[in-house]
């Protein structure tokens, strides 16, 4: 429920918030924000205690104004200054609102793929907006879970979730170091595993996608290390047909779960 609220940047709440900025102390906590009212209103439909779920949000009174309905669900809405959720938000605009929440990241032993339809996975990703991206292409073409293995950044960074836009909570997130152990049980699922990787011997519009499927996506600046390729069952290609060198990891991406949501549906 919506109530008015005294907090200032100076209150130890917000100071607490506001400290989510930071990589260790989301893993110390167990915690992460979620800014903007998407991101909001898709946390405010995770049960309360769950993985995922809200802890409290922060909000300004116009932004309460304009979504009743969110303030409404929260188990905690404090109503504050524009100045205090700027100070607690990632972004340099405010949407004007931020709700901490639970974190909903899991480790490889949490989570067993069924080793149907397909899900991607990232290794050694560095950019938190193509994280967040990659997160809301998996979830629009329908993967059953993305992975990031390795060297990856955290994909509960603020500007990761911003970038997701809410599908950080419809889909399973798993984060493992050890990606060559990572790989090695995907594989035990039965699917293949296919690198997408410029040069690849296969060209993705003629790839086998009919059957279940782990994408691998690589380093945003070097791609994928020739210990993973070794570990794949085909190096896939994304034929360019007109002029650019080449896509960006995050369309990329898209264009193979996509490929692949079309070949199984």
């Amino acid at each position: 429920m919506a109530s008015p609220s005294d907090l200032t940047v100076r209150s130890g709440r917000v100071k607490t918030a506001r400290r989510l900025a930071t990589r260790s102390f989301r893993e110390k906590t167990g915690e992460f924000l979620a800014e903007g009212p998407q991101a909001v209103r898709e946390a405010l439909t995770v049960p309360d205690g769950e993985p995922g779920s809200v802890i409290e949000v922060f909000a300004t009174s116009d932004a309460t104004r304009r979504y009743e309905d969110l303030a409404a669900t929260a188990v905690q809405w404090h109503v504050v200054s524009d100045e205090v959720v700027a100070a607690i938000a990632d972004s340099v605009t405010p949407q004007g609102m931020v709700a901490r929440c639970r974190s909903l990241l899991r480790g490889l032993g949490q989570y067993t793929w069924s080793g149907t339809g397909f899900v991607a996975a990232a290794i050694d990703i560095r950019d938190p907006g193509n994280a967040g991206s990659l997160i809301r292409a998996a979830d629009a073409a329908g993967a059953e879970a993305v992975y990031f293995l390795g060297d990856c950044v955290d994909p509960q960074n603020p500007k990761a979730v911003r970038a997701g836009v809410g599908s950080h909570f419809h889909l399973p997130i798993v984060v493992e170091r050890d990606a060559a152990g990572s790989l090695g049980v995907l594989t035990e699922s039965g699917a293949k595993l296919l690198a997408a990787a410029a040069g690849g011997e296969v060209n993705l519009f003629t790839a086998n996608l009919a059957d279940p499927v782990v994408w691998i996506f690589g380093n945003e600046a070097h791609g994928l290390d020739e210990s993973v390729l070794s570990q794949v069952d085909e190096v896939v290609s994304i034929p360019i047909l007109g002029r650019a060198e080449s896509l960006n990891l995050a369309t990329a991406a898209a264009v193979c779960l996509y490929a692949s949501a079309r070949a199984q549906h």
